[in-house]
């Protein structure tokens, strides 16, 4: 009997040991766990997080504005403006003298009339002007011509009623300044010509006023 209890005494002894030592791996392990558990959020981990990029919706650049290119309407202006020519600066040279009087729409009332060559053969007469452009100049009047028979100087004059078209105006530097004189002259004679002034002995038709474009060619000294 004594026996038995002795043997039942160490077997509750061994069964509380056993008992304890569960209990002690028990909570061990659940520390451990605790543990294990807690090292997820561990700084290095955040970092990682932190690291990781963030997806932002990309920049969009505008596109550059075209440079607008200003539009300048310039006038194209001739040095000193000595090469601009309008009809208020195209004359008709007297006797075909570009140093003497420059006619502008000249009526030539005068008792000869306006020459309109140099050795006083010929004259324009009471003229009207229907038009006077920078390319241009039409006029109605008398041409007064000398036939010249037997010579110019002892030659009879014929009044001849004339339409004179001017053309070819040509830019002439001279004493008297800068100026713009027609350089050709065309006729036509409505009643026609009297029979002295016919064949050979027609006036020049069309004519081109030599001396002025010899002028003309001269050149100006600044242009």
């Amino acid at each position: 009997m004594k026996t038995l209890t002795s043997r039942k005494g160490r077997s509750v002894a061994a069964g509380t040991l056993l008992a304890a030592t569960a209990l002690l791996l028990t909570a061990c392990n659940s520390s451990g766990s605790s543990a294990a558990s807690g090292g997820a959020s561990s700084p290095v981990a955040s970092a990682t997080a932190s690291a990781s990029p963030v997806s932002s919706s990309p920049v969009s650049t505008p596109a550059s504005a075209p440079a607008s290119t200003p539009t300048t309407s310039a006038a194209v202006a001739s040095p000193g403006g000595a090469a601009m020519q309008s009809a208020t600066d195209t004359f008709l040279a007297e006797g075909q003298d570009v140093n003497g009087t420059a006619l502008f729409k000249p009526a030539c009332v005068s008792t000869y009339g306006c020459a309109l060559s140099g050795d006083s053969t010929g004259f324009l007469y009471k003229m009207t002007w229907t038009t006077w452009s920078a390319s241009e100049a039409v006029g109605t009047g008398t041409y007064r011509i000398d036939s010249c028979n037997p010579n110019c100087a002892a030659g009879k004059v014929y009044p001849v009623a004339t339409v004179i078209t001017l053309t070819d105006p040509v830019r002439v530097c001279s004493s008297a300044g800068t100026r713009w004189f027609w350089s050709h002259a065309s006729f036509k004679f409505p009643a026609g010509l009297p029979t002295a002034l016919q064949g050979s002995n027609g006036p020049q038709n069309p004519w081109t006023f030599s001396s002025v474009t010899a002028a003309a060619n001269q050149g100006c000294a600044s242009s």
